[in-house]
């Protein structure tokens, strides 16, 4: 059959759809994705792709109970070959994007905060810790794992969400709101607020079905008259204090953190003041050239150990029965694996995976499932890789839409990009491995 060559901007779904025809997914429009997306549905067939010397990208189906299905890639790097390193913005990027110069492949990252509100989003959208090029940009608000890039290295540790700073040249010890307040407090101790505080609510919608927010009224700190709440963010001179609010009531997203302090509080907390973050729990930030807190372990979620991260993230994903496509991280020694369990969430059959089907998947591969962390699924788990010279694949969530903003706008296939992201993790070989 041929078919008439048409400007694409007459028919923007053209594109698209021959896109998702040379991968066997077969739709009758994009915008019927937004009722039904149970063409994606089906098993992927079995391969292999090396995409440079210790980076191996696996594809393979996955039969679950009750007829659903799931298809797993799997990324496995060898570390004493490549190096891996988290990356974070607070402006954002698309996943492909990274897959530039050396690297090879990229990993949608950690949990994000995700709203449908253009117009109220948070200075520093990365919940809890992310630490870029030996600055902590976030701090913990509970204690959480991380991966951390240590002394060149990456770890795998839970943090307490304890540490010390300085403010213009004076020592203070901190502690993460959500963490048992210290009895008796600390003179000079000071409590972290973040993005990480806010509630996640919902509203239905006609066209989407809901969207998300939060109440800017209510996203602040508590009110206290016996505290002074100081707003964090970066500037063109450093990291300072950019607003000093006593009693509190600070909008938890006008800056990268808020720092809690009581009467009687220090002079030098003060508008313009310098703060430099000088250790996360027991590790320096001076040691640590990138960093961001993960979701639960495997085994965690399966028992709904999972209160540290439910409330940010408005409907939990680690609901009992819930299916959702899911990001693993596994740290062995030298192999670190990263493997997407993919799903869409309208195609019955095909949602993702509950976290007791995610917890004997990580069994069945030969892993601990109290040692495979969570980094951020649903619509947001994909993998880019690059395919050839020239060219940059993705695999996860190509079911995925960009929404549309205003009443009249259609919806957008964007499977390929995927959502807009906050972080990620870059796999690039070594100098000799290239």
């Amino acid at each position: 059959m041929n078919v008439p060559l048409v400007p694409p901007g007459d028919h923007p779904d053209l594109v698209p759809l021959t896109e998702l025809s040379a991968r066997g997914i077969n739709v009758p429009s994009v915008q019927s994705l937004a009722r039904d997306q149970s063409p994606f549905a089906r098993p992927t067939p079995a391969w292999t792709r090396h995409l440079a010397p210790g980076v191996v990208l696996t594809a393979r189906p996955i039969d679950l109970s009750d007829g659903c299905l799931t298809n797993a890639y799997t990324l496995t790097v060898d570390l004493d070959r490549t190096a891996c390193r988290p990356v974070s913005s607070a402006s954002g990027f698309h996943l492909r994007r990274l897959v530039t110069g050396p690297v090879v492949a990229a990993v949608s990252g950690t949990f994000a905060y995700i709203s449908d509100d253009p117009d109220y989003q948070p200075a520093e959208p990365c919940l809890d810790l992310a630490v870029r090029d030996h600055h902590a940009a976030s701090l913990p608000t509970v204690t959480k794992p991380a991966l951390l890039i240590h002394h060149g290295r990456p770890v795998v540790r839970t943090l307490a969400a304890v540490g010390t700073l300085s403010v213009a040249g004076h020592r203070h010890t901190w502690t993460g709101s959500k963490e048992p307040p210290l009895a008796p407090e600390l003179p000079g101790h000071l409590t972290v607020f973040g993005a990480a505080n806010c509630r996640i609510r919902y509203h239905d919608d006609p066209r989407t079905g809901f969207r998300r927010d939060v109440n800017p009224a209510a996203n602040t700190t508590p009110r206290d008259p016996a505290a002074l709440d100081c707003t964090v963010a970066p500037t063109p001179t450093g990291t300072r204090i950019t607003a000093a609010h006593p009693s509190g009531g600070a909008d938890l997203f006008a800056g990268a953190h808020v720092l809690r302090s009581r009467r009687p509080w220090p002079d030098h907390l003060v508008p313009g003041a310098p703060v430099d973050v000088t250790a996360v729990d027991a590790f320096a930030t001076a040691d640590v050239g990138s960093a961001l807190s993960l979701g639960p372990s495997a085994a965690d979620a399966a028992v709904g150990r999972t209160a540290a991260w439910d409330q940010s993230l408005g409907t939990s994903p680690f609901r009992p029965d819930a299916r959702y496509a899911r990001t693993l991280l596994a740290l062995d020694g030298r192999h670190l694996t990263l493997t997407v369990l993919d799903g869409a969430p309208l195609a019955p059959t095909f949602q993702g995976v509950t976290v007791q089907e995610t917890a004997e998947l990580c069994e069945r591969a030969g892993h601990d499932p109290a040692a495979v962390s969570h980094l951020d699924g649903g619509q947001t788990s994909k993998i880019a890789y690059r395919r050839g010279r020239e060219t940059t694949d993705a695999v996860g969530s190509l079911h995925y839409l960009r929404w549309p903003r205003h009443e009249h706008e259609p919806f957008r296939w964007q499977g390929l990009d995927g959502r807009h992201l906050y972080s990620a993790l870059q796999i690039t070989p070594n100098e000799e491995s290239r």
